[in-house]
Order: structure tokens, then sequence, then C-alpha cells
């Protein structure tokens, strides 16, 4: 059964992608339709049509091979082919804000497909927190066993050392032995040093109180590296930490996903802009070092790990994953280069200013500017953009990101 939940997961999760970016190019349709331009095709997949149908002036279909879609607005450049009757409504010809509109509405889509998502895990399942680092806070408390084999801990009874010493779900540790804590991390690392008595200072309403207690001892049954056994002892006192997950009410699942969007946006735009810094890491992990687990996935290797969290039954983590990558289509689409939207776009804002300039020295409206004479930089661009993929597809082979 668990082969057969991961290679679904990998289906699902490649149609998903697919979905989204014909969703993305459905936002080009729709505002080009609307701004008055012409739309004369709109097919998910490329290479030989499998079927198509028209309807009014739009030929609607599916190519065989299921890698993206486009969207053909008549005249998007001056080098473009058109009828003599949609030589009124070419796209060059159109107002600065209508362009504008039809290049954004792509991104713009992958925005909202991605808060639709957002809105959906919130329901279902709650938000995780996006932190890397999460406070010291209580979740529960609990009685410690004195083994741990393969990571399960032994039965047991009775009151754990949290218990006895009044800690409750809800406290936050902020010192341990007079040295501030601000991490579950950080407290881990004190209480599993030993057996010796730890004071803590705890925060309960507002109110800091010291709490003194003494981890009890622990073997941990484990195998090292090389698959040796392997044996430690540690001390564990019974907390288990608050994990930072919102469960808002059906009333709250907007507004907290309209929040949690914000910071997975903030998070996204950061990610982008290291791309480059990822090269390095990117090439170590082919050439056989360690795999980096914050460098980029391919669409291939984002396909496993949704098979991987189909797999283990973590769907939150599957429509997260789906959401993150519609957040980063949107934002890579902005970036303002050729033959991204973002590239399109900017030519729409230097030709909007251009004009400007020439009307207030008296002159007439400047030509559309000629692609063709952009093409070289477009082909460096496309070239660069290709050799990342290829080398992040082969890191996916060879060394993938084991995310659980």
């Amino acid at each position: 059964m668990r082969p057969m939940m991961f290679a679904l997961g990998v289906v699902l999760f490649a149609l998903g992608l697919l979905a989204s970016i014909a969703w993305h190019e459905c936002g080009h349709m729709w505002a080009a339709q609307r701004t008055g331009m012409k739309v004369r095709r709109y097919f998910v997949g490329f290479g030989p049509t499998v079927w198509s149908t028209r309807r009014g002036e739009t030929e609607y279909g599916v190519k065989a091979l299921p890698l993206g879609g486009f969207c053909d607005i008549a005249g998007m450049t001056t080098h473009d082919e058109l009828a003599p009757e949609d030589e009124s409504r070419a796209m060059y010809k159109q107002k600065a804000w209508k362009r504008i509109v039809v290049l954004a509405a792509g991104p713009a889509q992958n925005l909202i497909l991605g808060f639709a998502l957002i809105v959906i895990m919130a329901l279902a399942w709650g938000l995780p927190s996006l932190s890397e680092s999460l406070p010291a806070k209580v979740g529960s408390v609990a009685c410690v066993g004195d083994t741990i084999n393969k990571g399960e801990l032994a039965p047991c009874s009775g009151e754990g050392p949290a218990q006895r010493a009044g800690l409750e779900p809800g406290d936050t540790v902020v010192a341990a032995n007079g040295e501030k804590i601000s991490s579950t991390t950080e407290l881990s690392t004190v209480l599993r040093a030993g057996t010796d008595p730890v004071t803590l200072a705890v925060e309960r309403d507002g109110v800091t109180r010291e709490v003194t207690l003494t981890p009890q001892e622990v073997t941990v049954n484990g195998v090292d590296d090389k698959g040796a056994p392997k044996t430690e002892t540690i001390g564990m006192v019974g907390i288990g930490y608050d994990d930072g997950w919102q469960h808002p009410s059906a009333a709250g699942a907007i507004p907290a996903a309209a929040g949690f969007t914000g910071d997975l946006v903030v998070r996204t735009w950061d990610s982008l802009l290291s791309l480059p810094s990822k090269i390095g890491a990117l090439w170590t992990s082919v050439t056989g070092g360690e795999r980096a687990a914050d460098t980029p996935v391919s669409v291939y290797g984002a396909s496993v790990i949704g098979g991987d969290a189909a797999d283990h039954g973590l769907w939150w983590f599957f429509v997260f994953l789906l959401a993150s990558i519609n957040f980063f289509l949107a934002l890579f689409n902005l970036v303002p280069l050729l033959p991204l939207d973002g590239g399109h776009m900017a030519i729409v804002g230097y030709e909007k200013v251009r004009n400007m300039l020439r009307r207030s020295r008296g002159l007439g409206v400047g030509a559309p500017v000629d692609y063709l004479k952009l093409m070289p930089i477009t082909y460096v661009v496309l070239v660069i953009m290709g050799g990342y993929m290829a080398l992040t597809l082969t890191a996916d082979i060879v060394n993938p990101i084991k995310a659980f």
C-alpha cells in the first residue's frame, strides 16, 4: 500500500503543478479578454495537439507533453503576424495599464491559488509555525521511561521531573541556570546534558518564577553513522514542546491564512534572492557532498517530496508545498528579465516613461521596443535558467532531499 500511496502522491503533485501553471495562463487569458485583446489560443501542455475546441475567437486545447501551458495573445510584439482585422487589437498597441494588467494577472492567479490552499490547510489541519526556532513553550508534561529503543520511549507511569517541579502546559522557559533560553533546541541541550539539578526561569500568565528539577537518566539505544550499535545516556524531564501550530476557527481561518501567507511570501522572496548563492551547494551535492536541506528542488524533486508526504499521510505538507510553489512561481515571474512576465512589464514601463519624456519635449510617441534587439540578452537568461534547472534536476536525481 505504501508504494502505491507514494506513486499516487507523485502523480497528484505533478498534476497540481500542471494545474498551477494552467491557472497562471488563465489569468493572462481572462485579463486579455476583459481588456479587449484577442486570445487566439489557450493550451495546456506543449507539442502535438491531443484535443482542441474553438469557442468564440479562442481555440482551447490539450497538447501531448504536460510540461506547462501557454496563452497566445495577438500582437504581443511588433513581430507577431496579425490578420488585418486584428491590427487594432494588437497587445503592443494597447494602453500601458491594460498591458500591465494582462501581464500581472498570471502571477496574481498563483498568489490567489496559493492563498486558497493555505485557507484549506487552516481549516483542515491548522497552520504550522514558520519559525526555524520555536520558543521553549511547554505543550505537555508526562512521565519518563528509562530507555529509548529505535526512537521509542519505554512505557512509564507516575509523574516525571517536570510534573513534580510544577511545570504546566503553556509555561515558557526563558532561562536555565541563569543563562537565557530562546528556543526548544537550547533548552533540550541543557536538559539532555546530564542528571544534575537544573534551575529554570518560567513565565506563566506574565509572571516569571523559578523552579528546580533533576533530569532523569535515560539510556538511548541506537546506531551510529556506520550502522554499528551505539548506546548513550541522556537526561530527560518529561516535557513535550508546543509545536507552534495555529488551529483557527472557521471564522478565523481567512485572517489567520492571510497573516501566514504574508510571512510565507516574505520567506519565498528571500529564498528567491538567495538562488544564486545556492549554486555551490547544489554542485557539492552533485559531486558527492551532503545535500543541504535549503537548496532548491526541481519539478521532479518537488513531486517526489509530494509523494513522500502522501506516503507518510502528511497531506497538510502536500498542500503546503504546493502553495509554496505557487508563491514562488508568482514572485519568480515578476523578476524584470525576459522572457518572464516581469521582463515584459519592464518594457511597458520603459515605453511609458520614454513617451512621457518625449511629450515633455514636444515630440510624438516613440516606436514600440524591438524585441529582436533584446534577443541576445533573452538567450543569455534562458541559458542561465536552463543550466540552473539542469543542475537542480541532477541534484534531485543523484542526491535528493530527504524531507521525512
